[in-house]
């Protein structure tokens, strides 16, 4: 990025920040957010604060996935932003260049045991599946593979934190967030056989 447009987002920022400020009378992080409207798997919203990425969700359009955010992070400022590492990341992912991401992502909103079922979760290399009760199991609690389920269901950063990789122990797909069908596609994207 050229250091004009740094400075000139810098300068958005702050009077987005400043504006927020004077309206509400809070203060904090500003939340940066896009969407990606040509991906294989469908539109999907992506947010980012400044601890990493906060969420990315398969979204009908930009007001659907705004109401969503609003409601988690509707006391912080938001300001449209290309997110040009986290889209070049997932364009990567879906050509097929690179099935990992580097990206980093703040899961610090959720519930310790979730945290843990989603860090986990993002331990399973593309091409493999683990099943609901493995990664209860390495979160701590391996006779909560329904909890585990629930917060793979509500995993706020879809794809990156790979989900979709969770399978039940009969190697059927089980749930997902998404639909099956986008996690039918994902896992064949990625080459991994089911039983």
């Amino acid at each position: 990025m050229r250091e004009s447009a740094k400075t000139e987002r810098r300068a958005e920022e702050r009077i987005v920040r400043d504006a927020f400020a004077a309206l509400t009378g809070r203060t904090g992080d500003a939340v940066r957010y896009t969407m990606m409207t040509d991906t294989p798997v469908g539109t999907i919203g992506l947010a980012e604060g400044s601890s990493g990425l906060m969420r990315i969700s398969y979204s009908r359009d930009e007001d659907e996935f705004l109401r969503r955010v609003l409601r988690q992070f509707g006391d912080r400022p938001f300001l449209r932003d290309p997110l040009d590492n986290v889209r070049r990341a997932l364009d990567r992912y879906f050509s097929g260049k690179r099935l990992t991401f580097d990206l980093r992502f703040d899961l610090s909103s959720l519930p310790a045991f979730e945290q843990r079922v989603l860090e986990a979760t993002a331990k399973i290399p593309p091409g493999r599946v683990a099943a609901y009760a493995q990664v209860a199991a390495q979160a701590g609690n391996p006779r909560a593979s329904r909890a585990a389920g629930n917060a793979l269901n509500h995993n706020p950063v879809a794809i990156v934190v790979p989900c979709h990789r969770v399978v039940r122990t009969d190697g059927s797909l089980g749930g997902y967030g998404g639909g099956l069908s986008r996690k039918e596609w994902l896992l064949q994207h990625e080459g991994a056989t089911l039983a």
